[in-house]
């Protein structure tokens, strides 16, 4: 029996999807809606049809964000955690801003025009420091980390910190276009997280992470 061809997609998603591809590429205040509707080969009419306007748009692939946030930012519940699920945790982190990059490397724009935009990106960031802490509290309880609530409260608002600015930092250093098209620069984002946590962590722990950590160097 013939494999059944796929179900094509929806004008709706190919809009969303086409979107994220042109505001990653060029930045989001450099794409209108005629240029996304020139991309996909439709009339700026059916994209109305679908979305009234481009904040419509953006918001919708906000929301596929934050629920790829939501996920990554999870804390094992019935164990405690331990260095795999620091690296764990950092790497769908890092992956789901690469993913939808433009809102980070924008994020002062999007955020100063959008109130609503800027309350729940704000909670991200909070549950990314609260995710941190939870991690590292439970690296200290297993006997793997030394770390003090101040040191771990410090360590947690700078693993936000690296995670939220680090393709700007990148952008800065390096041409833009590379950092739009270059994966890498966000694995050294996770090895830069994992070089703070390392001075906290005891020998054995500290090999683990020297090991994880090489992967990102090479």
């Amino acid at each position: 029996m013939p494999l059944s061809e796929p179900a094509p997609m929806k004008t709706r998603d190919r809009i969303l999807q086409t979107s994220l591809q042109l505001f990653n590429e060029h930045g989001e205040p450099r794409i209108t809606t005629n240029h996304i509707a020139d991309e996909l080969d439709i009339s700026p009419g059916n994209l109305y049809y679908h979305f009234r306007n481009k904040d419509d748009i953006i918001w919708l692939l906000f929301e596929q964000f934050e629920r790829r946030m939501d996920a990554a930012l999870q804390v094992p519940e019935r164990r405690a955690p331990d260095m795999e699920d620091m690296w764990l945790y950092l790497h769908l982190v890092f992956e789901t801003i690469w993913e939808y990059r433009f809102f980070y490397r924008d994020l002062d724009n999007l955020l100063s025009r959008n109130k609503k935009l800027r309350t729940h990106f704000r909670r991200i960031i909070e549950r990314k420091v609260t995710t941190a802490a939870a991690i590292c509290q439970g690296l200290v309880d297993a006997g793997v980390m030394n770390a003090t609530a101040e040191d771990i409260a410090a360590l947690a608002r700078n693993i936000a910190v690296v995670a939220t600015y680090w393709l700007n930092f990148q952008r800065i250093r390096t041409s833009a276009a590379t950092v739009n098209q270059d994966s890498d620069h966000l694995a050294l984002g996770v090895y830069q997280v994992l070089s703070q946590v390392a001075p906290f962590l005891r020998s054995d722990a500290r090999q683990l992470l020297h090991h994880i950590s090489r992967e990102y160097l090479t």
